[in-house]
C-alpha cells in the first residue's frame, strides 16, 4: 500500500506545476484541451474504478488529479 501511496502522491503532484502556472498567468495557449480532457475522463474512470476495488490510493490519487484537470480545462475555457 505504501508503494500504491508514493505513486498516487507522485502522479497527482504532476498535474499541480500545470494548475498553479494556469493560475498564476492566465494563460492557457499552451495547452492542449484535447489532452486535459483525456487525462480528466481517465482519472474520473480510475476514480470509479477505485470505488469498484476498494482501493484507497486509486480513489484518493484519481479523484485529486480528475480535480485537477477539469481545473486547468476550466481555465482553458475561461481564458480563452
Amino acid at each position: 500500500m505504501v508503494i500504491g501511496l508514493i505513486a498516487a502522491a507522485l502522479t497527482t503532484g504532476a498535474l499541480l506545476p500545470q494548475l498553479i502556472k494556469v493560475w498564476k498567468t492566465k494563460s492557457t495557449k499552451d495547452i492542449s484541451t484535447g489532452m486535459f480532457a483525456l487525462t480528466s475522463a481517465g482519472g474520473l474512470v480510475w476514480f470509479i474504478y477505485g470505488l469498484f476495488v476498494n482501493n484507497f490510493p486509486i480513489i484518493i490519487a484519481n479523484s485529486l488529479a480528475f480535480l485537477q484537470a477539469i481545473a486547468i480545462l476550466f481555465f482553458k475555457i475561461k481564458y480563452k
